[in-house]
């Protein structure tokens, strides 16, 4: 194969990534600019040229799906050796496995669910849920976080464990424990076993280094510590590596991902080559702009190729049924007859939200297919309470009066995962009483009757449908037309989200599901939405006024690209001076501008990107004196609380 033809349709910047030389290599690619293509395009070029052998390739990404169509892409060019391609999980189990054959050691029994063990662990307990357990275990996991160190860090990264710190330590030890004694793993013992191995076996490791010496990461800002940690052992002191992945994508905190590890790598690795593929050939000008708008305008500078589209709209409704209705009227509306269904997706940011979108969509005769899932619907706590409700010979309005009591009685939510599902017991209740409406005298057999001609409309993947979705589970995705819904105060950003990191992390998700869209977006709020039995009044996202302004730069005919942030500024006359007492008059405040000056430069980076003046005059204010304190303050998120909690700390005890 010629390696000219492997360059031919691609542009500057992407020709520049698939040939650059040496390494580490980062790319930095935007939504829509063609990460994938520049990925197989450069594995092919360095085989064609002979700077590969494809024995020695191994290519990451985070699931069996686009492992699999990398390796049929790399066919497609007319590359018939196979390159290694899979997740960190599938990798590391076949590296142990050969590496336990070799050793005459019997494999353990890897674990593919948790569950048993972990309520076996923590007994019949009504006010724990397991699969919360689970997930602190898998976070602490993800960011090796040894059980004698779960305090301080859970301090930093302010989380609240669903059991008692110490009673969950506790926990953590003794499931560590009885996997050992019954010689079993999960998934990520799998991460910490290869990397166990590759640094106590230099020779081990040099073979897998050997075997493995081009490396290529997918989705880099997916990756979190213990991921990281595996990869550095695979890589041992190799540059030959190749990561592409997006800042502004980076949506998985809750599982331990750190974007951190891709914005900062160059400056951890002096040597890496940076490549910015900023060139969008998905969506219109138009929904470019409001992509930016919803990362405040921080970030989000994509190029449009595919040209003008219409102007994105902007809805308010009464309440979540006039929502629903109007989103089925607008599905019903921008329906393209070569596209069919399937050209058309409805994102949320909860499961729970899709319900009445899903019952507006059935009751207009529209297919709907529900992305990622099965929807609030066939989730356990959903699924066990619409058992005890219908079950043969009780009250079945008794029963649903118990069980609204146990809502209203039962309002704390520990986690994420408790607040996600409760809404999906909301959304059932909000299902019940509207069938209560429709049949006079309720039962069980006829609520699931019913409930059955909801889900009627629901189906296969390769059917033509519209998708219903949430942000998340719409990363990878495009549409031609896209309606997101429920962008109020709560849901966007979600209630639970207080850190720094976490709202951005909602911005970021708001990012994902607006750049989904190739040429229509609509987007949609309520005035008030019921919960529990209740009416309640919703306030529209603050991250709306930024988009709206944008819509209103597109609806006056200016050019989108040219769409700039308007901030408000007071104007002080010239030569005013500051109030007597304001904050950067506190010593302690301009002690800390000046250290951040110095770590600016030595760092060869604008001061803004150490701290920005806010988060310093809420040092000064708020004068922390534990890592712990430092953390809660807006700004200072777990890489920058490692990197300068110390020395911030030691200038405040100073002043």
């Amino acid at each position: 194969m010629d390696p000219d033809r492997l360059l031919d349709g691609l542009n500057e910047p992407q020709v520049a990534a698939v040939t650059a030389r040496g390494g580490p290599v980062v790319v930095h690619a935007g939504a829509g600019s063609g990460k994938t293509r520049v990925l197989i395009r450069r594995i092919a070029y360095r085989i064609v040229t002979g700077d590969t052998d494809p024995r020695h390739v191994l290519a990451l990404t985070f699931t069996r799906k686009a492992a699999n169509e990398l390796q049929s892409r790399l066919r497609q060019l007319g590359l018939r050796d196979q390159v290694v391609a899979g997740t960190f999980h599938s990798v590391a189990l076949t590296q142990l496995r050969r590496r336990w054959e070799e050793r005459g050691i019997e494999p353990p029994t890897v674990l593919d669910r948790k569950y048993a063990l972990v309520a076996q662990l923590i007994g019949r307990r009504r006010d724990v849920e397991v699969q919360d357990v689970i997930g602190e275990i898998e976070w602490s996991t993800a960011r090796m976080i040894d059980p004698a160190q779960y305090h301080l860090e859970a301090e930093k990264a302010g989380r609240t464990p669903p059991l008692g710190a110490d009673e969950f330590v506790d926990v953590m030890e003794r499931f560590a424990q009885i996997k050992k004694r019954r010689r079993v793993v999960d998934f990520d013992d799998l991460l910490g076993l290869a990397i166990r191995d590759l640094r106590v076996d230099p020779g081990y490791a040099d073979a897998v280094r050997w075997r493995h010496r081009h490396l290529y990461v997918d989705e880099f800002q997916d990756v979190n510590p213990l991921q990281n940690t595996l990869l550095n052992q695979w890589r041992g002191g190799s540059d030959d590596l190749f990561i592409v992945g997006d800042p502004n994508q980076a949506i998985y905190g809750w599982n331990g991902s750190n974007p951190f590890l891709i914005t900062d790598f160059a400056q951890r690795e002096p040597t890496t080559t940076v490549i910015t593929l900023a060139d969008n050939y998905r969506s219109t000008a138009q929904i470019l702009t409001l992509a930016k708008a919803s990362l405040g305008g921080r970030g989000g500078e994509l190029v449009p190729h595919r040209g003008d589209g219409p102007v994105p709209v902007v809805t308010v409704y009464d309440n979540e049924t006039g929502e629903a209705e109007g989103i089925a009227e607008a599905v019903r509306r921008s329906k393209d007859p070569s596209e069919g269904w399937n050209g058309q997706a409805v994102l949320v940011r909860t499961n729970a939200q899709l319900v009445p979108i899903e019952q507006a969509l059935a009751g207009a005769g529209i297919p709907v297919r529900l992305r990622g899932g099965k929807g609030p619907l066939a989730t356990p706590e959903v699924r066990e309470v619409i058992r005890r409700i219908s079950r043969p010979g009780t009250d079945f309005t008794q029963q649903v009066q118990e069980f609204a009591v146990e809502l209203e009685e039962n309002r704390e939510e520990s986690s994420p995962a408790e607040a996600e599902r409760r809404a999906n017991r909301q959304a059932l209740l909000r299902i019940i009483q509207d069938y209560s409406v429709v049949d006079t005298t309720p039962t069980g057999p006829g609520f699931l009757a019913w409930l059955a001609t909801i889900q009627a409309n629901e189906v296969h993947r390769d059917t033509d449908a519209v998708d219903l979705s949430t942000f998340h589970g719409a990363k990878g995705l495009e549409w031609p037309v896209v309606h997101i819904a429920g962008l109020e105060q709560g849901f966007v950003p979600i209630s639970y989200a207080e850190t720094g990191a976490q709202l951005a992390e909602e911005r970021r998700l708001l990012y994902v599901a607006v750049t989904r869209a190739e040429r229509e977006l609509y987007l949609s709020y309520t005035q008030e939405r019921t919960f529990k039995t209740k009416p309640t009044s919703r306030r529209p996202s603050p991250y709306l006024p930024e988009i709206e302004r944008a819509i209103e730069h597109l609806r006056r005919g200016l050019d989108p690209t040219k769409y700039k942030v308007l901030v408000d500024r007071a104007r002080k006359p010239l030569g005013a001076r500051k109030p007597r007492g304001s904050d950067e008059d506190d010593p302690l405040f301009q002690k800390l501008r000046s250290w951040r000056y110095a770590q600016s430069k030595a760092h060869n980076v604008p001061a803004y990107v150490v701290l920005n003046d806010a988060t310093l005059k809420a040092i000064a204010q708020k004068r922390p004196t534990s890592k712990g304190q430092l953390a809660s303050i807006s700004g200072i998120g777990p890489t920058k609380l490692d990197r300068y909690g110390d020395a911030i700390l030691d200038i405040v005890a100073a002043a």
